[in-house]
Protein backbone atom coordinates (compact mmCIF):
# COMPACT_ATOMS: atom_id res chain seq x y z
CA UNK A 1 0.00 0.00 0.00
CA UNK A 2 1.23 3.48 -0.87
CA UNK A 3 1.24 5.99 1.94
CA UNK A 4 2.19 9.63 2.03
CA UNK A 5 5.31 10.27 4.06
CA UNK A 6 3.36 12.58 6.38
CA UNK A 7 0.97 9.69 7.27
CA UNK A 8 3.69 7.11 7.96
CA UNK A 9 4.13 5.77 11.47
CA UNK A 10 6.89 3.45 12.69
CA UNK A 11 5.81 -0.10 11.79
CA UNK A 12 7.15 -3.42 10.51
CA UNK A 13 4.17 -3.78 8.18
CA UNK A 14 4.08 -3.04 4.47
CA UNK A 15 7.03 -4.94 2.96
CA UNK A 16 8.22 -3.11 -0.17
CA UNK A 17 8.64 -5.41 -3.17
CA UNK A 18 9.26 -2.92 -5.95
CA UNK A 19 9.29 0.68 -7.06
CA UNK A 20 7.60 2.39 -8.84
CA UNK A 21 4.57 0.68 -7.26
CA UNK A 22 2.59 -1.79 -9.35
CA UNK A 23 -0.46 0.48 -9.49
CA UNK A 24 1.58 2.79 -11.72
CA UNK A 25 2.40 0.06 -14.24
CA UNK A 26 0.58 -0.22 -17.58
CA UNK A 27 0.05 -2.92 -20.17
CA UNK A 28 2.91 -3.21 -22.64
CA UNK A 29 4.00 -5.47 -25.46
CA UNK A 30 7.44 -7.13 -25.40
CA UNK A 31 8.44 -5.45 -28.66
CA UNK A 32 8.58 -2.15 -26.81
CA UNK A 33 11.36 -3.51 -24.60
CA UNK A 34 13.72 -4.43 -27.45
CA UNK A 35 14.16 -1.07 -29.13
CA UNK A 36 17.83 -0.57 -29.94
CA UNK A 37 19.14 2.91 -29.20
CA UNK A 38 20.53 4.76 -32.23
CA UNK A 39 24.24 5.41 -32.64
CA UNK A 40 26.38 8.13 -34.19
CA UNK A 41 29.78 7.29 -35.66
CA UNK A 42 32.73 9.69 -35.74
CA UNK A 43 35.98 8.94 -37.59
CA UNK A 44 39.03 11.11 -37.04
CA UNK A 45 41.54 11.75 -39.81
CA UNK A 46 44.48 13.62 -38.22
CA UNK A 47 46.20 14.81 -41.40
CA UNK A 48 46.24 18.13 -43.27
CA UNK A 49 47.90 19.53 -46.38
CA UNK A 50 48.57 22.81 -44.59
CA UNK A 51 48.95 24.17 -41.07
CA UNK A 52 46.68 27.20 -40.63
CA UNK A 53 48.12 29.95 -38.46
CA UNK A 54 45.18 29.88 -36.02
CA UNK A 55 44.99 26.07 -35.70
CA UNK A 56 45.63 24.60 -32.25
CA UNK A 57 44.64 20.99 -33.00
CA UNK A 58 47.07 18.08 -32.95
CA UNK A 59 47.38 17.31 -36.66
CA UNK A 60 50.11 16.02 -38.96
CA UNK A 61 50.95 17.95 -42.12
CA UNK A 62 51.38 15.48 -44.96
CA UNK A 63 54.51 16.26 -46.93
CA UNK A 64 57.31 14.38 -48.60
CA UNK A 65 57.74 10.83 -49.87
CA UNK A 66 56.21 9.15 -46.81
CA UNK A 67 52.84 10.85 -47.22
CA UNK A 68 51.19 7.84 -48.88
CA UNK A 69 52.82 5.40 -46.47
CA UNK A 70 51.55 7.33 -43.43
CA UNK A 71 48.03 7.50 -44.79
CA UNK A 72 47.94 3.82 -45.73
CA UNK A 73 49.19 2.74 -42.31
CA UNK A 74 46.70 4.94 -40.49
CA UNK A 75 43.71 3.84 -42.58
CA UNK A 76 44.61 0.16 -42.07
CA UNK A 77 44.75 0.75 -38.33
CA UNK A 78 41.48 2.69 -38.31
CA UNK A 79 39.73 -0.18 -40.10
CA UNK A 80 41.08 -2.65 -37.57
CA UNK A 81 39.87 -0.47 -34.70
CA UNK A 82 36.39 -0.44 -36.25
CA UNK A 83 36.45 -4.22 -36.23
CA UNK A 84 37.67 -4.81 -32.69
CA UNK A 85 35.80 -1.95 -30.98
CA UNK A 86 32.47 -2.79 -32.67
CA UNK A 87 32.78 -6.35 -31.42
CA UNK A 88 33.97 -5.37 -27.94
CA UNK A 89 31.13 -2.89 -27.35
CA UNK A 90 28.52 -4.93 -29.30
CA UNK A 91 27.69 -2.07 -31.65
CA UNK A 92 26.63 -4.24 -34.60
CA UNK A 93 22.86 -4.15 -34.06
CA UNK A 94 22.44 -0.51 -33.13
CA UNK A 95 21.12 1.58 -36.04
CA UNK A 96 23.65 4.15 -37.19
CA UNK A 97 21.86 7.45 -37.86
CA UNK A 98 24.86 9.61 -38.69
CA UNK A 99 28.46 9.14 -39.88
CA UNK A 100 30.92 12.00 -39.61
CA UNK A 101 34.46 12.14 -41.00
CA UNK A 102 36.32 14.89 -39.17
CA UNK A 103 39.89 16.02 -38.76
CA UNK A 104 42.30 17.26 -39.71
CA UNK A 105 41.19 17.05 -43.29
CA UNK A 106 39.46 13.83 -44.38
CA UNK A 107 39.70 14.81 -48.04
CA UNK A 108 43.46 14.25 -48.00
CA UNK A 109 42.50 10.59 -48.45
CA UNK A 110 42.05 8.99 -51.85
CA UNK A 111 39.29 6.78 -53.24
CA UNK A 112 40.95 3.60 -51.99
CA UNK A 113 41.17 4.90 -48.43
CA UNK A 114 37.52 5.94 -48.34
CA UNK A 115 36.37 2.65 -49.87
CA UNK A 116 38.39 0.61 -47.38
CA UNK A 117 36.96 2.48 -44.39
CA UNK A 118 33.40 2.18 -45.71
CA UNK A 119 33.83 -1.55 -46.18
CA UNK A 120 34.95 -1.86 -42.55
CA UNK A 121 31.96 0.19 -41.38
CA UNK A 122 29.43 -1.86 -43.36
CA UNK A 123 30.98 -5.15 -42.23
CA UNK A 124 30.91 -4.27 -38.54
CA UNK A 125 28.00 -1.86 -38.00
CA UNK A 126 24.30 -1.52 -38.83
CA UNK A 127 24.37 1.08 -41.60
CA UNK A 128 21.41 1.65 -43.88
CA UNK A 129 20.75 5.25 -44.92
CA UNK A 130 22.38 7.61 -42.40
CA UNK A 131 23.23 11.25 -42.67
CA UNK A 132 26.82 11.08 -43.94
CA UNK A 133 29.07 14.11 -43.52
CA UNK A 134 32.65 14.66 -44.63
CA UNK A 135 34.72 17.69 -43.68
CA UNK A 136 36.72 19.12 -46.57
CA UNK A 137 38.88 22.09 -47.41
CA UNK A 138 38.97 23.86 -50.77
CA UNK A 139 42.55 22.87 -51.58
CA UNK A 140 41.76 19.14 -51.43
CA UNK A 141 38.20 19.02 -52.81
CA UNK A 142 38.52 18.32 -56.52
CA UNK A 143 35.77 17.13 -58.88
CA UNK A 144 37.33 13.66 -58.86
CA UNK A 145 37.45 13.58 -55.04
CA UNK A 146 33.84 14.78 -54.87
CA UNK A 147 32.79 11.92 -57.15
CA UNK A 148 34.47 9.51 -54.74
CA UNK A 149 32.48 10.99 -51.85
CA UNK A 150 29.26 10.67 -53.81
CA UNK A 151 30.08 7.04 -54.67
CA UNK A 152 30.43 6.05 -51.01
CA UNK A 153 27.14 7.71 -50.03
CA UNK A 154 28.20 11.10 -48.66
CA UNK A 155 25.17 13.40 -48.59
CA UNK A 156 26.59 16.33 -46.62
CA UNK A 157 29.87 18.19 -47.15
CA UNK A 158 31.22 20.72 -44.66
CA UNK A 159 33.82 23.02 -46.21
CA UNK A 160 36.36 24.85 -44.06
CA UNK A 161 36.38 28.15 -45.95
CA UNK A 162 37.02 30.56 -43.00
CA UNK A 163 37.29 33.68 -45.20
CA UNK A 164 36.61 34.75 -48.78
CA UNK A 165 38.90 37.76 -48.62
CA UNK A 166 42.33 36.98 -50.12
CA UNK A 167 44.22 39.33 -47.81
CA UNK A 168 42.76 37.60 -44.74
CA UNK A 169 43.39 34.16 -46.24
CA UNK A 170 47.09 34.98 -46.74
CA UNK A 171 47.48 35.98 -43.10
CA UNK A 172 46.04 32.56 -42.17
CA UNK A 173 48.90 30.82 -44.04
CA UNK A 174 46.39 28.86 -46.11
CA UNK A 175 47.05 27.48 -49.57
CA UNK A 176 43.51 28.45 -50.61
CA UNK A 177 42.33 31.53 -52.45
CA UNK A 178 38.83 33.00 -52.59
CA UNK A 179 38.41 31.75 -56.17
CA UNK A 180 39.52 28.25 -55.21
CA UNK A 181 37.10 28.25 -52.28
CA UNK A 182 34.19 29.35 -54.47
CA UNK A 183 35.07 26.65 -57.02
CA UNK A 184 35.14 24.02 -54.26
CA UNK A 185 31.72 25.21 -53.06
CA UNK A 186 30.33 24.69 -56.56
CA UNK A 187 31.85 21.21 -56.69
CA UNK A 188 30.31 20.37 -53.31
CA UNK A 189 26.89 21.67 -54.37
CA UNK A 190 26.97 19.34 -57.37
CA UNK A 191 27.88 16.42 -55.10
CA UNK A 192 25.94 16.50 -51.82
CA UNK A 193 22.36 17.18 -50.77
CA UNK A 194 23.54 19.67 -48.13
CA UNK A 195 26.62 21.88 -48.19
CA UNK A 196 27.83 23.74 -45.12
CA UNK A 197 30.61 26.30 -45.17
CA UNK A 198 32.54 27.27 -42.03
CA UNK A 199 33.58 30.87 -41.46
CA UNK A 200 35.80 32.28 -38.69
CA UNK A 201 35.01 35.67 -37.23
CA UNK A 202 37.87 37.64 -35.69
CA UNK A 203 40.75 36.51 -37.91
CA UNK A 204 43.95 38.54 -38.10
CA UNK A 205 43.54 41.69 -40.18
CA UNK A 206 39.76 41.41 -40.29
CA UNK A 207 37.78 44.65 -40.58
CA UNK A 208 34.06 45.19 -40.82
CA UNK A 209 34.56 45.80 -44.53
CA UNK A 210 36.39 42.51 -45.15
CA UNK A 211 34.00 40.61 -42.88
CA UNK A 212 30.96 42.01 -44.70
CA UNK A 213 32.54 41.07 -48.01
CA UNK A 214 33.07 37.46 -46.85
CA UNK A 215 29.50 37.21 -45.53
CA UNK A 216 27.99 38.57 -48.72
CA UNK A 217 30.08 36.23 -50.86
CA UNK A 218 29.14 33.26 -48.67
CA UNK A 219 25.43 34.09 -48.87
CA UNK A 220 25.64 34.55 -52.63
CA UNK A 221 26.67 30.89 -53.01
CA UNK A 222 23.22 29.88 -51.70
CA UNK A 223 24.58 26.90 -49.77
CA UNK A 224 22.12 25.28 -47.40
CA UNK A 225 24.12 25.99 -44.25
CA UNK A 226 26.63 28.55 -42.95
CA UNK A 227 28.47 28.10 -39.66
CA UNK A 228 30.31 30.94 -37.94
CA UNK A 229 32.88 30.11 -35.27
CA UNK A 230 34.63 32.69 -33.12
CA UNK A 231 38.38 32.65 -33.63
CA UNK A 232 40.02 31.83 -30.30
CA UNK A 233 43.71 32.31 -29.62
CA UNK A 234 45.88 29.51 -28.23
CA UNK A 235 49.55 29.50 -27.25
CA UNK A 236 50.52 26.66 -29.62
CA UNK A 237 49.58 28.57 -32.78
CA UNK A 238 51.49 30.66 -35.31
CA UNK A 239 49.00 33.46 -34.64
CA UNK A 240 50.07 33.56 -30.99
CA UNK A 241 53.76 33.78 -31.86
CA UNK A 242 53.17 36.54 -34.43
CA UNK A 243 50.98 38.54 -32.04
CA UNK A 244 53.70 38.34 -29.38
CA UNK A 245 56.16 39.80 -31.86
CA UNK A 246 53.67 42.45 -33.05
CA UNK A 247 53.73 41.02 -36.58
CA UNK A 248 49.92 40.77 -36.73
CA UNK A 249 46.92 42.00 -34.78
CA UNK A 250 43.57 40.35 -34.22
CA UNK A 251 40.28 42.19 -33.59
CA UNK A 252 39.30 42.79 -29.97
CA UNK A 253 36.41 40.83 -28.44
CA UNK A 254 34.25 43.96 -28.69
CA UNK A 255 34.94 44.35 -32.40
CA UNK A 256 34.36 40.63 -32.99
CA UNK A 257 30.96 41.02 -31.30
CA UNK A 258 30.15 43.70 -33.85
CA UNK A 259 31.13 41.28 -36.62
CA UNK A 260 28.82 38.60 -35.27
CA UNK A 261 25.97 41.03 -34.69
CA UNK A 262 26.30 42.11 -38.32
CA UNK A 263 26.24 38.44 -39.35
CA UNK A 264 23.02 37.82 -37.40
CA UNK A 265 21.34 40.71 -39.19
CA UNK A 266 22.52 39.56 -42.62
CA UNK A 267 21.39 35.98 -41.99
CA UNK A 268 17.97 37.21 -40.90
CA UNK A 269 17.67 39.37 -44.02
CA UNK A 270 18.42 36.35 -46.24
CA UNK A 271 16.16 33.99 -44.23
CA UNK A 272 19.02 31.90 -42.89
CA UNK A 273 17.67 30.88 -39.49
CA UNK A 274 19.60 29.44 -36.53
CA UNK A 275 19.22 25.85 -35.35
CA UNK A 276 22.24 26.38 -33.10
CA UNK A 277 23.85 29.57 -31.89
CA UNK A 278 26.50 29.36 -34.59
CA UNK A 279 24.89 27.54 -37.54
CA UNK A 280 22.36 29.21 -39.84
CA UNK A 281 20.43 27.39 -42.55
CA UNK A 282 17.95 28.23 -45.26
CA UNK A 283 14.58 28.65 -43.51
CA UNK A 284 16.02 26.89 -40.45
CA UNK A 285 16.01 23.53 -42.26
CA UNK A 286 18.92 21.12 -42.90
CA UNK A 287 19.77 20.60 -39.23
CA UNK A 288 22.96 18.57 -38.80
CA UNK A 289 21.91 15.27 -37.17
CA UNK A 290 25.46 14.53 -36.03
CA UNK A 291 25.87 17.68 -33.95
CA UNK A 292 22.32 18.16 -32.72
CA UNK A 293 21.87 14.54 -31.59
CA UNK A 294 25.18 14.53 -29.72
CA UNK A 295 24.07 17.63 -27.84
CA UNK A 296 20.77 15.92 -27.07
CA UNK A 297 22.61 12.93 -25.60
CA UNK A 298 22.72 10.30 -28.37
CA UNK A 299 25.67 7.91 -28.06
CA UNK A 300 28.58 8.63 -30.38
CA UNK A 301 31.28 6.03 -30.89
CA UNK A 302 34.50 7.70 -32.03
CA UNK A 303 37.24 5.93 -33.99
CA UNK A 304 40.75 7.21 -34.65
CA UNK A 305 43.66 8.78 -32.82
CA UNK A 306 42.58 11.35 -30.17
CA UNK A 307 38.89 10.88 -31.12
CA UNK A 308 36.44 11.38 -28.28
CA UNK A 309 32.91 10.10 -27.92
CA UNK A 310 30.26 8.80 -25.52
CA UNK A 311 28.71 5.46 -24.75
CA UNK A 312 26.00 5.07 -22.11
CA UNK A 313 27.14 6.93 -18.99
CA UNK A 314 30.74 7.06 -20.20
CA UNK A 315 32.68 9.77 -22.01
CA UNK A 316 35.94 8.57 -23.54
CA UNK A 317 38.91 9.60 -25.64
CA UNK A 318 41.42 7.55 -27.58
CA UNK A 319 45.14 8.12 -27.10
CA UNK A 320 46.39 11.21 -28.93
CA UNK A 321 49.77 9.66 -29.80
CA UNK A 322 49.70 8.22 -33.32
CA UNK A 323 52.45 5.65 -32.78
CA UNK A 324 50.83 4.44 -29.56
CA UNK A 325 47.42 4.32 -31.24
CA UNK A 326 48.75 2.18 -34.08
CA UNK A 327 50.63 -0.14 -31.68
CA UNK A 328 47.61 -0.67 -29.42
CA UNK A 329 45.11 -1.33 -32.21
CA UNK A 330 47.42 -3.68 -34.08
CA UNK A 331 47.80 -5.59 -30.80
CA UNK A 332 43.99 -5.98 -30.74
CA UNK A 333 43.64 -3.53 -27.86
CA UNK A 334 41.02 -0.79 -27.58
CA UNK A 335 43.00 2.50 -27.76
CA UNK A 336 40.91 4.38 -25.20
CA UNK A 337 43.22 6.42 -22.97
CA UNK A 338 40.96 8.39 -20.65
CA UNK A 339 37.31 8.89 -19.80
CA UNK A 340 34.70 9.95 -17.30
CA UNK A 341 31.75 8.09 -15.80
CA UNK A 342 28.84 10.50 -15.55
CA UNK A 343 26.56 10.24 -12.54
CA UNK A 344 22.99 11.53 -12.76
CA UNK A 345 24.00 15.10 -11.90
CA UNK A 346 26.77 15.07 -14.51
CA UNK A 347 24.26 13.94 -17.12
CA UNK A 348 21.78 16.66 -16.21
CA UNK A 349 24.46 19.36 -16.36
CA UNK A 350 25.80 18.02 -19.66
CA UNK A 351 22.28 17.94 -21.06
CA UNK A 352 21.80 21.62 -20.24
CA UNK A 353 25.25 22.90 -21.20
CA UNK A 354 25.30 21.13 -24.57
CA UNK A 355 21.55 21.26 -25.18
CA UNK A 356 21.58 25.05 -24.96
CA UNK A 357 23.88 25.14 -27.99
CA UNK A 358 20.67 24.59 -29.92
CA UNK A 359 18.43 27.57 -30.49
CA UNK A 360 15.63 25.77 -28.62
CA UNK A 361 15.77 23.55 -25.51
CA UNK A 362 12.92 21.07 -24.87
CA UNK A 363 11.85 21.37 -21.23
CA UNK A 364 9.43 18.43 -21.43
CA UNK A 365 12.11 16.04 -22.65
CA UNK A 366 14.37 17.17 -19.81
CA UNK A 367 11.63 16.47 -17.27
CA UNK A 368 10.74 13.09 -18.82
CA UNK A 369 14.37 12.00 -18.76
CA UNK A 370 15.45 13.26 -15.34
CA UNK A 371 12.19 13.59 -13.41
CA UNK A 372 12.75 17.26 -12.55
CA UNK A 373 11.35 20.48 -13.95
CA UNK A 374 14.21 22.74 -14.91
CA UNK A 375 11.86 25.68 -14.38
CA UNK A 376 11.71 24.70 -10.69
CA UNK A 377 15.37 23.82 -10.20
CA UNK A 378 16.68 26.98 -11.88
CA UNK A 379 13.76 29.35 -11.51
CA UNK A 380 15.73 32.46 -10.52
CA UNK A 381 18.39 31.88 -13.17
CA UNK A 382 15.81 31.45 -15.93
CA UNK A 383 14.05 34.61 -14.77
CA UNK A 384 17.33 36.55 -14.81
CA UNK A 385 18.28 35.29 -18.27
CA UNK A 386 14.84 36.15 -19.59
CA UNK A 387 14.89 39.58 -17.95
CA UNK A 388 18.29 40.27 -19.54
CA UNK A 389 16.81 39.17 -22.91
CA UNK A 390 19.09 36.18 -23.53
CA UNK A 391 16.16 33.74 -23.70
CA UNK A 392 12.38 33.44 -23.91
CA UNK A 393 10.83 30.78 -21.65
CA UNK A 394 7.50 29.06 -22.32
CA UNK A 395 5.93 26.01 -20.66
CA UNK A 396 7.59 23.73 -23.20
CA UNK A 397 10.78 25.39 -24.45
CA UNK A 398 13.63 27.74 -23.77
CA UNK A 399 14.30 29.73 -26.95
CA UNK A 400 17.41 31.81 -27.45
CA UNK A 401 17.02 35.42 -28.54
CA UNK A 402 19.46 37.11 -30.92
CA UNK A 403 21.32 38.36 -27.88
CA UNK A 404 21.54 34.78 -26.57
CA UNK A 405 22.87 33.60 -29.93
CA UNK A 406 25.40 36.42 -29.95
CA UNK A 407 26.88 35.35 -26.61
CA UNK A 408 27.15 31.69 -27.55
CA UNK A 409 27.65 29.24 -24.67
CA UNK A 410 27.00 31.86 -22.00
CA UNK A 411 23.38 30.79 -21.42
CA UNK A 412 24.25 27.09 -21.15
CA UNK A 413 27.15 27.74 -18.78
CA UNK A 414 25.05 30.07 -16.63
CA UNK A 415 22.23 27.53 -16.33
CA UNK A 416 24.62 24.65 -15.67
CA UNK A 417 26.38 26.69 -12.99
CA UNK A 418 23.04 27.40 -11.36
CA UNK A 419 22.21 23.70 -11.27
CA UNK A 420 25.63 22.83 -9.79
CA UNK A 421 25.16 25.47 -7.12
CA UNK A 422 21.67 24.14 -6.32
CA UNK A 423 23.01 20.64 -5.62
CA UNK A 424 26.05 21.83 -3.69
Amino acid sequence: MEEKASNLKPSRKGFVTNYPYFRQWKKIKPEGMTKLEPLIIYLHIPFCMQRCSYCYYSTTTLQGKKRKEKLNKYVDTLCHEIQIASKYFQLKNRPVISIYFGGGTPTVMNEGHFSKIMEALHNNLNIENPEFTVEAEPVTLTAKKAQTLQNIGVNRISLGVQSLDNDIIKLCNRLDTADRALKAIDIAKNTADVVNIDLLSGLAGETMESWSYTLDKALSTEVESITVYKMELYANTEYYRKIRSDAIEIPSDEIELDFMNHALNRFEEENYLPWSFFTFTKQGLYENVYASDIWRGTDCYAFGVSAFGSLGNWLFQNTNEQDKYITLVNSDKIPINRGKYMNSLDQMIRSIMLGMKLSSFDLNKFQNKYGFKLQTLCSDTLNNLEKEEFIIVSDDYIKMTNKGLLYGDYTGKYLAGSLMAFYK
